[in-house]
């Protein structure tokens, strides 16, 4: 359904201009679709198009806009008559497709009485009577956002069950009644994301990797921590080791020096941990079976 209006403003176009056929590579060119997928589309119209010549431009013009409800002009009634409400009333676009403003509404006094092309703005306080009075079958919101759910809710309380909703909110409407939302403003985000893709990001702009600035004769790693091989400075900024060996935070559990595995007890072997080093950081974990997470302690001696 929402290729159909993009078929029909191209077979417009193609009836304006004496064009009496039209290819499947035309209009999915139109429609940014492959040929298959135009054909497939017109299928579920009844319309399959003559093979070398393709789709009678005048015919398939009828079968789309019945499908879409074109055949009879819609009445239009817009709510909110500031510079977008005001630009919207002008365009005449809107009547050329079916579409009629037959009302303008607002709420600002000084508003009302003013005439937009062949329409008076009227006070919103009217709004249920202008529904009734123009037969009208779609409502446009192009007021503020605190204000468009109570605009909302007496379209719909008045009958109207087609709402173009312009302002920047989200609608709450009963089931059986259909929104569409416009908001130029989050279009307008998503291609500032594409345009931000292909572009290199500016330095200020790349992510931190959390590497910082290191004096003379030193080689920070990431983390601010020397890299392996860096053992004198390492040595310089480890804070001393606690007493007896323990690991900070944890009483009890013995710091390992380089290439011994003691027990608790200073004496017996140890099997069940192993030393490592990762960027200057000396870690102790524990092998397969052990449930202890990692945990970091400092290097010591500027053992590398």
């Amino acid at each position: 359904m929402a290729r159909l209006p993009l078929y029909l403003r191209v077979l417009t176009t193609l009836a304006e201009g004496g064009v009496h056929t039209v290819s499947s590579d035309t209009l999915a060119a139109a429609a940014g679709v492959t040929p298959a997928k135009v054909r497939k589309d017109l299928s579920h119209l009844g319309s399959y198009g003559t093979r070398g010549v393709g789709y009678e431009v005048d015919v398939l013009l009828d079968c789309i806009a019945a499908k879409l409800g074109l055949t009879e002009d819609r009445s239009v009634v817009l709510i909110g008559v500031g510079n977008l409400g005001h630009a919207l009333a002008g365009y005449g676009g809107f009547h050329a497709r079916g579409f009629r403003i037959v009302a303008l509404v607002d709420a600002d006094p000084d508003r009302v009485g003013e005439r937009v092309g062949a329409v008076i703005v009227r006070p919103v306080d009217e709004l249920e009577q202008v529904i009734a009075e123009c037969a009208v079958t779609i409502g446009v919101i192009c007021t503020p956002a605190a204000a468009a759910q109570q605009v909302c809710d007496r379209l719909v309380a008045a009958g109207v069950t087609s709402i173009l909703n312009f302002a920047p909110t989200v609608l709450s409407v009963p089931e059986g009644v259909d929104v569409r939302k416009v908001d130029l403003a989050v279009e307008l985000q998503i291609l500032s994301f594409h345009e931000a893709r292909k572009r290199p990001p500016s330095p200020r702009e790349a992510p931190p990797n959390g590497s910082t600035q290191a004096g003379p004769g030193s080689a920070a790693g990431p983390g601010g921590a020397s890299p392996r091989g860096a053992g004198p400075d390492r040595a310089q900024q480890a804070p001393s080791p606690s007493p007896a060996g323990e690991v900070p935070g944890h009483p009890g559990e013995t710091s390992l020096a380089a290439g011994a595995t003691t027990g608790t007890d200073g004496a017996t072997p140890r099997t069940d941990r192993v030393r490592t080093e990762t960027d200057g950081v000396v870690r102790v974990t524990r092998q397969a079976g052990q449930t202890r997470p990692v945990q970091a302690v400092p290097a010591e001696g500027g053992a590398s």
